[in-house]
């Protein structure tokens, strides 16, 4: 989980741009918004665009659990440990799939001459 937890320290501080905290700033327990770190909801937004692209997982901004995954560092690494593996999981079926098709695209231009 401590990777984890790393990971989301530079995610934080990446996509959000802030400059003035370093990744090891954040704190495992401390609020990320309001008086703790201090992002606000457009901070939310961006961080949940970012948790997406980064882990797969998707957050609902008008489902109340939302505000609980935001809620400190730890919250969201458990968030996205328990959503990630089937996120993964996904994104795996999906390469898989993209891997199949480009096989299949090499040994039809292999048999038609089409190769490089």
């Amino acid at each position: 989980m401590k990777d984890l937890e790393d990971k989301l320290r530079n995610l934080i501080v990446e996509s959000l741009e802030l400059e003035d905290i370093r990744p090891g700033d954040i704190q495992l327990e401390e609020p990320l918004f309001g008086d703790g770190l201090g992002l606000d909801s457009i901070d939310a937004l961006e961080l949940g665009l970012a948790l997406q692209k980064t882990f797969g997982v998707s957050i609902n901004a008008e489902d109340e659990a939302a505000r609980e995954h935001f809620r400190s560092l730890k919250t969201l690494a458990a968030f996205v440990a328990a959503a990630a593996p089937a996120a993964a999981s996904a994104a795996d079926e999906e390469r898989q799939h993209e891997a199949a098709a480009g096989a299949a695209a090499a040994s039809a231009a292999s048999a038609t001459g089409g190769g490089a």
